[in-house]
């Protein structure tokens, strides 16, 4: 088995990983490291590159890497994450990951009790606003581009203590590496130590494409994906996905779950392959005898079964030099 990670995830600019059971707070790079470790541990590699080209080669997938290098897989599973699209403001990319974030479950409680602000772009800023509002008793809505709240959305926030300010905003503002507050369009300062913003997810559909799979829009309307059945499989035959290249909404548990879940279903179709090509050359080999051409008998199927077990037990991808692949 092997992986070719690029080792730039998403979460790279956060400080830490959250809601992951036993490793909460670890940081990104650490949890990284720890993976990678496992992997060796279990007979796997991990290649250190990017892939940037996939596609299939009758009973195989072949996969390009930046680095010049070809790999060559029976089955594929694409975990190229997703980007995240922010709000067009000036200074909100630098910040991404730190004090502003989206998640109150990611990143919540490292901002409880702060003055928080969310960027409103959309009808979710009412429930994002009231999500964080259980962190911190100082919650301040900025309309920006999301329009006029309605008459039940303003009763909602006032009910529950959260400020509105309107008008777009243009900028926020940071003064020794922390955020300090946020500039609207019309000069106005409003102090604020963390903002609430909610990106458009994005899955990274490069490879996903190059093998016949489309992004599509999320029925939740907050970006696109790649759809994907039960453990993942895509309706690409060969082709699994996991993480949040097919959920937008899961994080890094969610992620890690559905990776076991696409890795036994993948395991189990390799399996069934396995066994189906045993049947046929067994097959074959008693067609062979009835016809005189020698004997295929138990030890002759005890080799046929131990040679497709090899195949498995040493490995199910293969380093092809670049150009065309090699038999």
């Amino acid at each position: 088995m092997t992986v070719v990670d690029a080792g730039d995830p998403r979460n790279a600019p956060a400080s830490g990983v959250h809601g992951l059971l036993s490793r909460d707070g670890i940081p990104p790079g650490e949890l990284l490291r720890m993976g990678r470790e496992e992997v060796a541990a279990y007979g796997g590699q991990v290649v250190v590159d990017r892939a940037v080209a996939a596609r299939r080669d009758g009973e195989r997938f072949l996969v390009d890497t930046a680095g010049g290098r070809r790999y060559a897989a029976r089955r594929l599973l694409v975990s190229t994450g997703l980007a995240d699209r922010l709000p067009d403001v000036a200074g909100l990319r630098e910040r991404w990951g730190r004090d502003v974030l989206h998640c109150p479950y990611c990143h919540g409680w490292e901002v409880r009790d702060q003055r928080i602000g969310v960027l409103a772009t959309g009808p979710a800023a009412v429930h994002q606003a009231l999500l964080f509002r259980q962190l911190s008793a100082d919650v301040t809505v900025f309309t920006h581009t999301a329009g006029d709240l309605d008459v039940e959305q303003r009763e909602r926030l006032a009910a529950c203590g959260v400020g509105v300010v309107e008008g777009p905003v243009t900028a926020v503002e940071v003064d020794d590496d922390r955020l300090t507050g946020v500039r609207l369009a019309s000069g106005r300062r409003v102090p604020a130590q963390a903002l609430v913003v909610a990106p458009r997810f994005e899955a990274r559909d490069g490879l996903p494409a190059d093998l016949g799979l489309t992004a599509v829009e999320h029925p939740m309307g907050v970006g696109c994906h790649v759809e994907s059945g039960a453990g993942g499989l895509t309706g690409v035959a060969g082709v699994w996905v996991a993480g949040d290249v097919t959920d937008l909404m899961g994080g890094v548990p969610a992620a890690a779950a559905a990776g076991v879940r696409a890795a036994a279903a993948i395991n189990a179709d390799l399996v069934a392959a396995d066994a189906d090509a045993a049947v046929a050359r067994r097959r074959e080999g008693r067609r062979h005898k009835d016809g005189g051409a020698g004997a295929f008998g138990p030890a002759g199927e005890a080799a046929v079964c131990e040679l497709v077990a090899g195949e498995r037990r040493h490995g199910l991808e293969s380093l092809l030099p670049p150009g065309p692949p090699q038999e």
